[in-house]
């Protein structure tokens, strides 16, 4: 059996509610914890180790998301939706490390000059955009993938793949150009 089958219009009204419900908070929550006064200090400097860590996670999200394309090229369903699960949940602990890290240290300046300044901003800037809009349409592809509604599937990652796929290889590359103006 499917499992778009079983769900009613009412539960999947309310599916929806919640993808839309935490599109909008999950940005907004990551925006207030960016311009706090004042950082959670409590939790110590073990924070500082999280942007590494964030780094290789973004790095396997990456190739999880270009290995779930080959495996859809080749009609691998299975492994495509298993290696798409894998960038999910990648994506989701990469989200809660990312948090943390902004809740407790202050952000880094980028200490760059020159052209590679203009690179790096534009990077960023664009990596931001994107990674507040990319949750919407990330969940609703993943919701639709998940139970087995294609069409729906199929018209949602024209825009949530390739968003995600620059947001991911992005984070790593602004990752790297920072890394060399962390203080610890």
């Amino acid at each position: 059996m499917q499992a778009n089958k079983s769900l009613t219009l009412q539960e999947e009204a309310k599916v929806k509610n919640w993808i839309i419900g935490i599109s909008i908070a999950i940005p907004l929550a990551v925006a207030v914890l960016l311009f706090m006064p004042t950082k959670i200090t409590a939790l110590g400097d073990w924070v500082y180790f999280l942007p590494h860590l964030n780094a290789v996670i973004n790095s396997a999200a990456s190739v999880a998301l270009l290995v779930g394309l080959i495996f859809i090229k080749q009609k691998k369903y299975t492994y495509h939706g298993a290696t798409m699960t894998v960038a999910f949940i990648l994506g989701a602990i990469f989200l809660v490390s990312y948090i943390i890290y902004h809740g407790a240290a202050e952000s880094t300046s980028f200490g760059g000059e020159g052209f590679i300044r203009t690179v790096y901003y534009f990077l960023l800037i664009t990596h931001i955009i994107l990674a507040a809009v990319a949750l919407f349409p990330i969940l609703f592809a993943y919701y639709y993938g998940y139970t087995d509604q294609r069409d729906k599937h199929r018209k949602v990652v024209k825009f949530a793949y390739p968003i995600w796929l620059y947001v991911s290889v992005t984070g790593v590359i602004v990752y790297l150009m920072i890394s060399p103006y962390y203080v610890n």
